[in-house]
């Protein structure tokens, strides 16, 4: 299917793109290392306030250009967050026990740990997301951590299955097939970064994620709404593990 190909060359350039600023010279880890000057003063300037930054993002092909999703959107979002009064380790430790992110995250209705291999996991997390209307989704994430040394840690995590939910939460809730749901969520990936500084930690998350089925020439409108809830959602997470980690600290 021509939808997917377009998002997987998205999400390979993209990708490629974060392991080069993961693995460049020392000093140089986060996005925020590799923006202009006068960019990161300014993203540095939100975090020192207390606030979440967070701005659109845009993958382009190897020869600069677009890439063309036919019937479908790609969503690309760079957020970043400081938590003051922590450290990397147990910040970690608190985002991997996924049994209990639904207690957290305001999204999250269920949450649960279905594998571990080292610092690979595989989680489960129920979704609910809202804007005029409320959707819910049963979805299967793989997760990776990779530690970088000197109080720097990155993670990947992959969805693997994405399923919207009907008549969520009564005894007929099922399933629906991709064919009659929403499409408002197809994939979802995300790519975080996380660095000891300053008496805290800089989270930094960009967010891929995919919806289809866009009706020829109505890109343009229903694209507004849908940019939004991906938008809100990386928000919601960002300061969800700001708030939640309070916890451990």
């Amino acid at each position: 299917m021509k939808t997917l190909q377009a998002w997987n060359t998205y999400a390979q350039l993209t990708e490629k793109r974060i392991d080069a600023e993961l693995n460049a010279e020392p000093g140089r880890f986060l996005r925020i290392d590799t923006m202009k000057p006068a960019d990161s003063a300014k993203v540095k300037s939100v975090l020192k306030s207390g606030e979440m930054y967070a701005e659109k993002m845009k993958t382009l092909d190897g020869a600069g250009h677009e890439i063309e999703v036919p019937s479908g959107l790609i969503h690309h979002w760079y957020g970043a967050i400081f938590i003051p009064g922590i450290k990397v380790e147990p910040l970690i430790r608190w985002i991997q026990d996924y049994d209990q992110h639904s207690k957290y995250f305001k999204e999250v209705e269920k949450s649960k740990l279905l594998s571990r291999n080292g610092d690979n996991f595989k989680v489960y997390l129920r979704f609910m997301r809202t804007k005029f209307v409320t959707v819910h989704y049963n979805t299967e994430h793989t997760a990776t951590y990779r530690d970088h040394g000197q109080g720097m840690v990155s993670s990947r995590s992959l969805s693997t299955k994405i399923a919207e939910v009907d008549d969520a939460g009564t005894p007929s809730e099922k399933e629906m097939a991709i064919a009659n749901d929403s499409g408002y969520m197809w994939r979802l990936n995300s790519y975080w970064r996380f660095r000891e500084q300053d008496g805290g930690v800089v989270v930094e998350c960009e967010s891929i994620s995919l919806s289809r089925g866009i009706p020829y020439g109505l890109a343009w409108l229903i694209s507004s709404y849908l940019e939004t809830i991906p938008r809100e959602s990386l928000e919601s997470a960002l300061i969800s593990t700001r708030d939640g980690v309070k916890s451990v600290r």
